[in-house]
Formats: structure tokens, sequence, C-alpha cells
């Protein structure tokens, strides 16, 4: 077996250690954030370190860092009215989501400047993307700062799914159909690619109360 490199992470700088996480966990599903801000403008933005968390009630997560020693117009409009919707990226809007991750100036509407359209949600001020075929609306339930006070960790309930019947039967979502797209490390993307079939061999959340 070929000897490993080991890097000792304790001695690395807060670029290096991002460079080696990024590369190392991937890929990395996206969460393309809708928020509004105090004066009700909008803004939309991609970030890659997200996940669902939780189950019941459904729950998801997103870390965001600083930029420089300012809070991310995101993370700003989290902490400012706990609002937002996650719009799955897929390849047919990735080139939409992937501009959205520019610098645009505080206050703009990456969406209106990308001529991307919206729907309104149902339960929160923030719109959904309406090129995603899955949109969740969340609220915020728990900040949870991390580390050395560089990321801060944002857990949201799920209020409602929006599902495009392209990709939902009314029961499974078909996540061959969404197409999702992940991050992987510096400026690279990719789709599902190959899939392998499997039996589940463990029951799911919920299904052994529902045979009882």
């Amino acid at each position: 077996m070929t000897d490993f490199v080991t890097v000792d992470a304790k001695a690395l700088d807060t670029r290096t250690a991002y460079t080696l996480l990024v590369g190392a966990v991937a890929p990395r599903p996206i969460a393309w954030i809708t928020t509004v801000d105090e004066e009700g403008r909008v803004n939309a933005a991609p970030f890659s370190s997200y996940n669902y968390i939780a189950h019941s009630p459904p729950m998801v997560g997103v870390n965001i860092g600083i930029r420089g020693k300012e809070l991310k117009d995101t993370a700003r409009n989290l902490r400012s009215n706990g609002e937002f919707v996650i719009n799955v990226a897929t390849v047919d809007n990735l080139e939409m989501m992937h501009g959205c991750s520019a610098e645009f100036a505080p206050g703009v509407n990456e969406l209106e400047q990308m001529q991307i359209p919206t729907l309104p949600s149902q339960f929160i001020k923030p719109p959904r993307v309406a090129v995603s075929p899955i949109q969740m609306e969340c609220r915020i339930v728990h900040i949870l700062p991390l580390g050395r006070g560089l990321n801060t960790f944002y857990i949201g309930e799920v209020l409602a799914f929006h599902f495009s019947p392209d990709v939902y039967d009314g029961k499974y979502v078909h996540t061959l159909k969404v197409k999702p797209v992940a991050r992987l490390g510096g400026p690279l993307y990719a789709g599902l690619g190959e899939i392998w079939n499997r039996p589940q061999l463990q029951t799911p959340p919920g299904q052994a109360d529902e045979k009882k």
C-alpha cells in the first residue's frame, strides 16, 4: 500500500484548511438560497456546506462563513428575519445558480440582474426560484457559531415543499429526473453520473411505525 501523507490540521491556516475540506468532502449538495433584507430586497446565493439534518420535523442546515470581517448578505438576512428558501440546483439551472455566486454589491437582486424568474412563497417573504424543480420554504430555529468564529451554522425548519410534477409523483421524488448538481473542489461541479441500485438494509424512518 502507498504511504499516506499526513497533514496536521492544527497547524493549518484558514485557506489551506478550506481547500483540503472541499476537496475531501465531496460531492456536496448545493443550497441555492433566497432571502430578503430589512428593506424587502431579494438576495440569491449558493452554498455547498449544506445538508438535511433532521426529518421530524424536516430540518436543513447550512454553514455560512464571513467575507473578510463582514457577514454575507444571506447570513445578515437570516439573522434579521429568519426566513429563507432553498432552491435545488440542477443541470438545467447550473449556469444561473453559478452566476449568483458572484460578489454583487449589497442590496443588489441577483435574480433581477440575471433575469431569473421567481414565484411567491406561501408562508414566508423570500421568493422561490421558478427554474428550480424543488423549493423548500424554511424558517430559522437555531444559529450556532462554530470554531474560531469564522463560520456559523444556520438550522432551519422546512415549512413547505414545492415540487414540479415532472419530478414528484405525489409520494416520491424522482431524483434522476431532478438532475441535481453537486459541488466538488475548486471550480468543479458534477452531475449524478453512474447510478448503482442496492436494496435498503435498514428500515427508513417512520416506516416501522406504519407497520404497527
